[in-house]
């Protein structure tokens, strides 16, 4: 029985000849053939439909062992099969279903297989495995699919995006002589062409080992796809990850039932070859066309075949990348690990829980992932859209968003995405994105190029990979950067989307015109235009570190200021240091060395700013806010004088008080101050976030001093909420309270106790 998959589709858009294809969406005299992911859910969810579930009991024991560390103890392993079964087995002796535990999955997942029962959809089955009260989240286990100055000599020719806005090819035609999209590479190769101690994985089709124009950047992969006819080299999972083609016939689209019917007939995309030819072609060899980056490496991780791959599959690879253990897989050696992950590739759908757990593991372990937008002209593909990964939308030569590519607020960035102009027959296209590819229409032929004539390379699927390319730029200049960082120096360093007024222009994202052609905002396409040489300038600038002694800073109280941890980009050093009092007053005992020390103001706010120089004369800035706060404890007249300091950026706290039986919300910087706000028989000193509290009973009042995060916070909550839920249940046991505060003789020494709770509570 065919049951709803999720298929991740190769987001890129070929000289397309399958059914997906649409030679539409741009401007007049404009095609874009992008390759479109199929709209039967059938098609989507496969004829074996699984789903990735999440316990809540795999939380903690068991996920301990799913999550042991490797042997040097840097990166946490994927888990072996024995704790999940255990898990899996008692879920299934509880609901009373027949499952089957395919395999384990990073972060404490398992991929299932659940026998349907007569008359119940897959649907219906992943609802019922959500109602468990054990299951964290169950999803489908969906197809993805593809989104799709050297002296190279395609470099000039087919290679626009890389260039500095001046396309040579372009002619003498004012429409099309500018290219404000073009990514600046030319220059940014002046700072820097990348060093091979980054890796940047392509979680893809495969790739030819054999291009001439990639052998020679490309690290031993690992092919992931499990299901054998997805994979179409005639074995599941193995060590070679070549891209033995994903072609697929009329009689395999049409065939009732078929495991393929609905993919749409398609010639071999050669899909990964493509993308990492973007990312890191070689350059400067005399052989057709250059990377973004010139010496970081290319590690392929298969795991999308014909009429693309499983999420399963997709999430192993990215797990195994990265050097996270995946069962029954060698281990991926630490000098491979993935920096940087490239995802061109996705389906129209929220983020899934399965895909927001690695990604928030990937980003903790300090990888990036970038993923293609989509080529549905709407909301972002996931994963795109999950948070923590840099979702790149495509643009037209001129900056505006290309009339196939998806947008929406999760977009980080824009980036070429290809465009086709002068499609008379027989006429080039000149803005195709030039890469490697091969002319094999099924199994591999002649190594070759993507080309403005017969073989146009159009799609957000190319996007991504010229933005992971400027970020494995960026890494190799600076490898201190977070992947937060990084994400924020590229998008500082990007350049702002033209606007044009001329009533004939196409209108303001997120309307589009006819050919679905609008004008950028950064809330649809991201903070601007992809540029490599202003990310590079901005990786390559240091990076201020402000920590802060003693924890948490009192009112008048010598508090000391500390810059050592800042850091230098690769090959450089912090050369000055500069302390400025940038509001508010303090007299700084140094303002040119690495720490200061000064005595906190009793009133008022005082922000210092240290700015850092390296040796090239680059800075960064890093504010830290120090704010006395006076705050009266009713009904008496006292007050209570507090104080506590963070860095300007931090996130801001809510503070709740209680009042009656409802909330209200107070916004209070988050400066380490707790703040005691009391009202007859209320005051709430700290919560969970960090604030102490006088607890409501009615036979008096006690203080207790809040404390950190840790294994007693629930049950000290639960307690909480309990007497909250007494407290309000009981107007009287109220009322005679109140009556008894007010004429308790505590009263003064509760509030003392406050005050000295609060000149002691650690910031948070």
């Amino acid at each position: 029985m065919r049951s709803s998959s999720l298929l991740l589709v190769l987001v890129s858009a070929l000289s397309a000849t399958g059914a997906f294809a649409q030679a539409r969406l741009g401007p007049p005299g404009e095609e874009n053939p992008v390759l479109h992911q199929p709209t039967n859910p059938a098609t989507r969810l496969g004829d074996s439909p699984r789903m990735i579930v999440k316990f809540r009991s795999s939380g903690s024991s068991d996920n301990a062992q799913i999550q042991s560390t490797t042997g040097d103890g840097e990166r946490p392993a994927q888990g072996a099969a024995a704790a999940p079964s255990s898990v899996v087995a008692k879920f299934a002796a509880r609901s009373g279903l027949a499952i089957r535990e395919v395999r384990g999955l990073m972060a404490g997942m398992h991929l299932l297989q659940v026998d349907q029962r007569a008359g119940e959809s897959f649907e219906q089955q992943l609802e019922r495995v959500r109602s468990d009260p054990d299951v964290e989240f169950a999803v489908a286990d969906e197809r993805r699919f593809p989104h799709a100055v050297p002296n190279d000599p395609h470099f000039l020719t087919d290679q626009w995006y890389l260039q500095n806005g001046a396309y040579t090819g372009a002619g003498t035609d004012p429409t099309v002589a500018t290219q404000p999209s073009a990514t600046h590479a030319q220059d940014a190769w002046d700072l820097g062409v990348g060093t091979s101690s980054v890796v940047i994985a392509v979680i893809d089709t495969g790739v030819l080992y054999s291009h001439p124009d990639l052998s020679s950047r490309l690290l031993p992969g690992y092919d992931f796809i499990t299901d054998i006819p997805t994979a179409n080299d005639g074995n599941g999972r193995d060590s070679d990850a070549t891209d033995p083609g994903d072609w697929i016939t009329s009689a395999e689209n049409s065939a009732t039932n078929g495991q393929f019917n609905g993919c749409g007939v398609s010639n071999s995309s050669w899909h990964g070859t493509r993308t990492s030819g973007i990312i890191g072609a070689a350059a400067n060899n005399g052989v057709g066309v250059a990377g973004m980056t010139w010496n970081t490496r290319i590690l392929p991780a298969r795991a999308l075949g014909k009429c693309g791959g499983f999420d399963s599959d997709i999430i192993d690879a990215m797990a195994w990348a990265a050097g996270l253990h995946v069962a029954n897989v060698p281990d991926n050696p630490q000098a491979n690990w993935a920096k940087v992950e490239n995802l061109s590739l996705g389906s129209t759908e929220a983020c899934p829980a399965s895909y927001q757990s690695i990604v928030s593991q990937l980003n903790t372990m300090g990888v990036v992932v970038v993923a293609s937008a989509g080529n549905e002209n709407g909301p972002v593909d996931t994963p795109a859209n999950c948070p923590g990964v840099i979702a790149v939308a495509g643009l037209r030569h001129t900056g505006t968003k290309v009339g196939f590519s998806s947008l929406g607020a999760e977009v980080a960035v824009g980036a070429p995405g290809g465009n086709c102009v002068n499609t008379a027959p027989g006429s080039q296209c000149l803005f195709s994105i030039g890469t490697t590819t091969n002319d094999g229409t099924t199994t591999a032929g002649n190594n070759t190029y993507t080309d403005q004539v017969t073989n146009i390379n159009v799609g957000t699927s190319f996007s991504a990979p010229i933005v992971s390319g400027i970020v494995g730029l960026m890494a190799s200049a600076n490898s201190h950067l977070t992947p937060a960082q990084l994400l924020a120096r590229l998008q500082k360093g990007s350049t702002p989307y033209p606007v044009s007024t001329d009533p004939s222009a196409p209108p303001m994202c997120p309307a589009t015109n006819a050919n679905s052609e609008c004008q950028c905002t950064s809330s649809t396409c991201g903070a601007g235009m992809a540029n490599a040489n202003g990310a590079l300038i901005e990786a390559l600038r240091p990076i201020a570190v402000l920590t802060v002694t003693p924890q948490p800073p009192s009112a008048g109280e010598n508090v000391t200021l500390s810059g050592a941890n800042s850091t230098a980009a690769d090959g450089h050093t912090i050369a000055t240091y500069l302390w400025q009092v940038e509001t508010g007053t303090a007299s700084l005992t140094s303002t040119d060395q690495a720490t200061t020390t000064f005595v906190t103001p009793t009133s008022g706010t005082t922000d210092v700013r240290l700015t850092i120089t390296d040796d090239a004369g680059r800075q960064d800035t890093a504010d830290w806010l120090f704010q006395a706060v006076t705050v009266t404890i009713s009904p008496t007249s006292a007050s209570v004088q507090a104080a506590g300091g963070a860095e300007r950026d931090h996130a801001r706290r809510d503070l709740v008080r209680e009042r009656g039986g409802g909330r209200q919300r107070d916004r209070r910087d988050d400066l380490g101050a707790g703040c005691l706000h009391g009202a007859g028989e209320r005051a709430v000193a700290r919560d969970r976030h960090g604030y102490g509290r006088v607890d409501p009973r009615p036979d008096g009042y006690r203080f207790r001093a809040g404390h950190d995060h840790g294994a007693a916070d629930a049950d000290d909550d639960a307690r909480i909420d309990q007497r909250r839920r007494w407290w309000r249940r009981s107007a009287r046991s109220s009322r005679l309270a109140r009556a008894r505060y007010a004429r308790s003789p505590l009263r003064a020494e509760v509030a003392a106790r406050a005050t000295r709770f609060l000149a002691r509570s650690p910031s948070r």
